[in-house]
């Protein structure tokens, strides 16, 4: 089905509330149907410790009592194992291992304790799949028929520390079946939960007019704590901030880390015009009281839900409390009280099937049944159930971001990010698999845009693909290869392989989730989608900005990567080009003149032989440097030649800042570390000057030198200069591009350094012009003493 049958929806919708009507559900609103749907033993936060409590009172680390040896008897005994690797020490049968606070690393190690404790041989996906106690119970039963033997307490020891068995660890085939399809329990659960979009009451239309007190949800995540600040700048709103805390205090410090984590401001006014409310979209009425529930419905003007749980490993059954039911809650409260739009951050995953023909805000979502990420299908539900809810009179902006990047102002970036985590391996292992395009935009645009539809009556109720500029296979190739960073292209498989392989050999911890990701058969059929997807198209939103004067969106290219690429390298994460990589681009460059003792007259022949380069165009902006090798001969210091081990030459050292007098500008300063033959060690430092003269073709050849032993002060001075005849020659016309290039990218990087190069020069010569030119066209009046005397 493109989108879900209605009618049969409906139907199944209709069954799944009689039974829960059945059940006791009579008058229940949406949130106390939620509570019967997630559970009784759903945890709770306390507002003691926020730790969550559940009617399970088994003592961590121990195994209960031999019982009966059914399915619940032995989810109680998964539940009192799996309590040890979860922060409040333990976890009821029907909680999910993950909501409880458990990570990865710690499936991991409760796998293993399964297997020594329990017998139970597990596969880690049926962990991510559904990772609650009664569910892997129910599987296991399912797949043996056998009974498994709950051990005595008496035999039950607690473990810290677990090697995880090999079974565990092994690779996964290198892709998933290409007939996978959703595992059929998803499936009905998914019907269940679209049906529970029915229980919402019928609603008027909201006041059109921009809100004045918001309700956001997600503000600690990434795009989120960039709405909240969009918001705040871009409106005149009180925006309440809902956070997972166990109090008000904690939930304030906990959003203040956030914004300062991601650069951005928390100061006074940010706090003047915020409440911060501890709850949890997990929980039925957001785990908030009925006073607070009440006053929101009643006073709130807007819903942005931005909170979603992003993991690409766990299945629909462990994401569904967060990801559909959190969204099912957040739009009751919007339909309570005074009507409210609702503003669903949602994704482009909701078309992440492969094969699909187009991305666009009209068109059909994907097949439900060919999801088979779980966040794929709790996107799609989410979106689905509110398409539901808008037969009910509620008005619903679906906005739809692809990958987030970076902010290309500040470089902030989510770590967790499946784009972040593709182009940190692309840069780190100079290789990309081959796709069709990449969906991406900044988080710095996606933010604005979607602040933008939320503060605008006429935007609302449409649905928006927040996708920008896609990138497509050569642009991504061009804009690495420009910046110094040649990749290979190789089949997707090819990639996969040789990137687990190098992250395995040479772990990168901020990396352990693509690491995941790249292991997991499920997760693989998500990047497969994404690899292999259409261009999203985003007519509408193209609209929405052009009618507001909005920055139109851009790709995300080299430049709006750069700072985010810069911390990237920074935390670990990528690597940029660096001075003992192959050259990207160099020529050589010969000067002769000469030197004599300090004060004295150069009288001793002096040439330099070097060669400059560079290792990416990244260099030059950031750091203005260029990197030299060769050799120095000096009959003054040795007979023979000194050999150049390290050499920099900085372009515009002082940013233009005169280093003697207002006349007399630094245009390039060098910087050699030097050996002789017999292993002695000497330094060279030189500086090229313009001054306010006619010689300006001489200025930029000449370099005025100095030369000392390491550790001591200069002996000899002097002057060399670049002959007429070679500079051009050497400069321009021999400039070396690396080969792995094209003939077209070797002509840009080219013409790019020569149009850097000659723009800093002009820059550096322009200076003391400027300043000689104001002293000759001062018009005062009075004249200073020191003009005076001229």
């Amino acid at each position: 089905m493109r989108e879900v049958n209605e009618n049969m929806s409906a139907a199944a919708g209709r069954r799944a509330t009689e039974e829960a009507i059945e059940r006791g559900g009579v008058g229940l609103t949406v949130s106390d149907l939620l509570a019967k749907v997630q559970g009784a033993a759903e945890p709770s936060l306390r507002p003691d410790d926020g730790v969550p409590s559940t009617p399970h009172r088994t003592a961590p680390g121990t195994v209960p009592p031999v019982g009966p040896r059914d399915i619940d008897e032995l989810a109680t005994a998964v539940a009192a194992v799996a309590g040890r690797y979860v922060p409040a020490g333990q976890l009821a049968p029907d909680v999910d291992f993950f909501d409880a606070g458990g990570t990865s690393v710690n499936a991991v190690e409760l796998l293993s304790a399964l297997e020594d404790e329990l017998g139970m041989s597990l596969d880690l996906d049926e962990v991510f799949a559904d990772a609650r106690p009664i569910a892997l119970a129910r599987r296991r039963r399912e797949s043996t028929g056998a009974v498994i033997a709950v051990p005595d307490t008496a035999d039950a020891v607690p473990r810290t520390s677990i090697q995880p068995p090999p079974s565990a660890v092994a690779p996964p085939p290198l892709t998933a079946p290409s007939d996978a399809a959703a595992r059929p329990e998803d499936l009905t659960q998914i019907l269940a939960d679209l049906s529970l979009a029915d229980r919402l009451p019928f609603v008027a239309s909201p006041d059109p007019l921009p809100p004045r007190r918001v309700l956001l949800t997600g503000a600690t995540g990434f795009l989120g704590s960039h709405m909240l600040l969009d918001l705040l700048r871009h409106s005149d709103a009180h925006v309440h901030c809902l956070v997972r805390a166990a109090g008000e205090a904690a939930a304030e410090a906990r959003l203040g880390e956030a914004l300062k984590s991601y650069g951005l401001p928390w100061s006074s006014e940010v706090r003047r015009r915020i409440s911060v409310l501890p709850g949890d979209i997990r929980h039925p009425r957001l785990g908030l009281s009925d006073e607070v529930w009440n006053t929101l419905a009643h006073e709130l003007d807007s819903v942005v839900s931005v909170a979603a749980a992003v993991d690409f490993l766990r299945g629909y059954q462990s994401l569904r409390t967060s990801n559909v039911l959190g969204a099912l809650t957040l739009a009751e409260l919007a339909a309570t009280g005074r009507p409210k739009p609702l503003h669903h951050i949602s994704s482009v995953a909701v078309f992440n099937e492969v094969g699909i023909p187009s991305m666009g805000e009209d068109d059909p979502l994907a097949h439900i049944d060919r999801l088979i990420a779980g966040y794929d299908q709790t996107k799609w539900a989410a979106e689905v159930a509110l398409r539901r809810a808008r037969d009910h009179g509620l008005v619903v902006t679906a906005l739809r971001p692809g990958g987030i990047g970076g902010h290309t102002r500040t470089g902030a970036y989510n770590p967790q990010d499946l784009s972040s985590g593709l182009i940190s391996a692309f840069g780190r292992f100079r290789t990309v698999p081959a796709f069709r395009y990449l969906n991406a935009a900044p988080v710095d645009w996606v933010s604005r845009v979607a602040v933008a539809a939320v503060c605008e009556p006429d935007a609302w109720g449409f649905d928006y693909n927040l996708t920008g500029e896609p990138n497509t296979l050569d642009d991504v190739v061009r804009d690495m290869a420009l910046g110094g960073m040649h990749v290979r292209v190789q089949d997707w498989d090819e990639w996969r392989t040789d990137a687990v392989a190098r992250l395995e050999a040479d772990p990168v911890p901020e990396l352990a989730f693509l690491t995941r990701v790249l292991q997991s058969p499920t997760a693989l059929k998500l990047c497969e989608a994404t690899l292999k997807g259409p261009a999203a198209t985003a007519d509408r939103t193209t609209a929405l900005v052009e009618a507001l004067g909005l920055p139109p969106a851009a790709r995300y290219d080299a430049r709006a990567q750069l700072k985010t690429f810069e911390r990237l390298a920074d935390d670990g994460l990528a690597r940029l080009p660096h001075k003992d990589d192959q050259p990207y681009l160099w020529f050589t460059e010969t000067t002769k003149g000469g030197v004599g003792p300090v004060g004295a007259t150069p009288d001793t022949p002096c040439s330099m032989s070097l060669t400059l380069s560079i290792a990416g165009m990244h260099q030059l902006v950031t750091d203005r440097r260029v990197d030299v090798r060769g050799e120095v001969a000096c009959t003054a210091v040795h007979p023979e030649p000194l050999i150049v081990e390290r050499g920099d030459i900085w372009i515009r050292p002082e940013e233009g800042i005169p280093q003697q007098h207002g006349l007399r500008h630094q245009l390039l300063r060098y910087r050699l570390e030097l050996t002789d033959a017999d292993g002695g060690r000497w330094w060279l430092e030189g500086h090229k000057y313009a001054r306010a003269r006619r010689d300006v073709w001489r200025q930029t050849r000449a370099l005025a030198v100095e030369l000392g032993r390491e550790g001591e002060p200069a002996r000899l001075a002097g002057e060399v200069v670049v002959p007429a005849d070679s500079y051009v020659r050497d400069q321009i016309d021999g400039i070396k591009v690396d080969p792995r290039l094209t003939s077209q990218e070797k002509r840009a990087a080219k013409l790019t350094w020569l149009a850097w190069f000659g723009l800093e020069m002009g820059r550096g010569l322009l200076g003391p012009f400027a300043r000689a030119a104001a002293d000759l066209l001062d018009l005062r009046r009075t004249q200073t003493p020191t003009e005076h005397r001229r």
